[in-house]
């Protein structure tokens, strides 16, 4: 429960009230799947990140694999889209069309103008800005998961929906269901972590996943070079 992230400030460090961090992780881990449970073979649950403590780095590290997941979620689902759609108006202001299905999504994304992937880029990087700086943060009591509101933006700026449940419908949701949901959004995002390196396995090396060799639009490319050969992640 959020209640087992309740900060208590000591110095530098963040200790948890209520309930330890590790203690959740666990009782989580087994809920996720009960047949593994709690499966930590690089002890990363004991260590020390940026010397704020132990519960603070299980923080760290529960938030940063929900938001691996959810991007993963998105990469699965837009390889399948670009697989089979191309998008009938313009791509650029040149009147440019959007690359053909035909040539993989990683080709479209190599025929993408530059300028196109660094606004992509910025787009990015400002919403890991907004996550990082506003409000609780994720490793000193903000519940794992959960982005940050728009609100001081829309009343400083101007008006912008929120990217969790923009709408509201979720708002008397009870807790036993959010915490459902979570557990399914996390092994939902588990998997779509390994569909996603599938698709770029079998298109970057010819016979690597045989389940998708039928499929498979082969890519001579770097994966991990998103602007040009010379330019790594």
């Amino acid at each position: 429960s959020a209640s087992a992230f309740t900060p208590v400030m000591q110095g530098q460090k963040t200790t948890m009230s209520v309930a330890s961090a590790k203690v959740e992780l666990e009782s989580m881990a087994t809920k996720l799947n009960p047949v593994i449970n709690f499966y930590d073979p690089m002890n990363l649950a004991e260590m020390d990140f940026y010397d704020q403590g132990n519960d603070a780095t299980i923080g760290f590290l529960r938030h940063a694999e929900i938001k691996h997941g959810r991007v993963a979620m998105a990469a699965f689902v837009g390889y399948i889209v670009q697989s089979n759609v191309v998008f009938p108006w313009a791509q650029t202001l040149a009147g440019d069309p959007f690359p053909s299905p035909s040539i993989g999504p990683e080709a479209q994304w190599d025929a993408i103008p530059e300028l196109a992937k660094w606004q992509i880029f910025l787009l990015i990087g400002a919403l890991e800005f907004w996550d990082e700086f506003t409000g609780d943060h994720y490793m000193r009591g903000r519940t794992a998961g959960k982005y940050p509101s728009f609100q001081p933006f829309r009343d400083n700026v101007h008006f912008v929906l929120d990217l969790y449940d923009p709408l509201g419908f979720n708002k008397k949701m009870s807790d036993e269901k959010k915490e459902k949901r979570l557990l399914m959004e996390v092994n939902n995002g588990r998997l779509a972590m390994l569909g996603i390196f599938g698709f770029l396995s079998a298109d970057a090396v010819p016979g690597s996943v045989p389940l998708l060799g039928d499929i498979a639009v082969p890519y001579a490319g770097n994966v991990m070079a998103p602007f040009n050969a010379n330019f790594h992640i």
